[in-house]
């Protein structure tokens, strides 16, 4: 079992923004901007393009929702997307609210993100979430 599944089966806390039946977003406790969400299918698969097309699919459409409640919360130009997923072995997209490009570079991370800040940025996020 992955981080990211025991995160979904709520055995490690996380800071949940959205959740449907099949996709569970939250934000990246090393987060390269505030707002840095993470999107995750519940189903464990490593690598992003051996999920199903339909489920790629949707997973596409829900973080694109996702996307559109950090752009409502957090002001920013764009909401940048990036599949990565070397650190994980459970494919997982990366939104990153961005005013210039520098603001996706995955080697300036956020040190030691304060807590109370990614408390009211969750939850400015789930209150613009639209499932």
């Amino acid at each position: 079992m992955t981080i990211f599944s025991r995160i979904i089966a709520g055995e490690i806390p996380s800071y949940k923004v959205a959740e449907n039946d099949k996709f569970y977003a939250f934000l990246d406790i090393n987060p390269v901007n505030w707002g840095h969400t993470l999107v995750v299918p519940k189903k464990e698969t490593d690598y992003i393009f051996d999920i199903e097309d339909e489920d790629l699919a949707e997973m596409m459409v829900f973080s694109k929702k996702v996307a559109k409640a950090i752009k409502e919360a957090i002001p920013c130009r764009k909401v940048g997307v990036t599949v990565l997923g070397l650190e994980v072995p459970h494919a997982h997209i990366h939104l990153v609210p961005l005013q210039k490009e520098g603001d996706m570079d995955f080697k300036n991370k956020i040190s030691d993100p304060d807590p109370a800040r990614m408390k009211e940025l969750c939850e400015a996020i789930a209150s613009k979430f639209e499932a």
